[in-house]
């Protein structure tokens, strides 16, 4: 009876992580981290002077596919010029998926 008890229990353990696991790969990163992947990925072609992003998601569509987006902007100078881009970026990946000059 005591092998049983701790199978039944590893078995609802092992099923219980999984549904963890499952639970929280569908979860948003952070607003901050989304910021920063941001300025990593802008930094890879000069260097920024000063960036800002939206703390809450929001819905964003592009092509007909629904994304939760935090909203950004990163402002750099490229030859004593000032350029400022506005961002989108996806909350649950982190990936970029648009770029606009303002």
């Amino acid at each position: 009876m005591g092998w049983n008890k701790f199978l039944l229990g590893f078995g609802v353990g092992f099923a219980s992580a999984l549904l963890l696991k499952e639970a929280l790969s569908d979860s948003l990163i952070p607003g901050d981290k989304a910021l920063k992947l941001a300025k990593e990925a802008f930094k890879k072609n000069g260097p920024i002077d000063g960036s800002w992003i939206q703390m809450n998601p929001e819905n964003y569509s592009k092509s007909g596919i629904q994304y939760q987006v935090y909203k950004g902007g990163i402002s750099r100078k490229l030859n004593q010029e000032s350029h400022q881009y506005e961002f989108v970026i996806d909350a649950k990946t982190g990936s970029i998926l648009e770029v606009n000059p303002l």
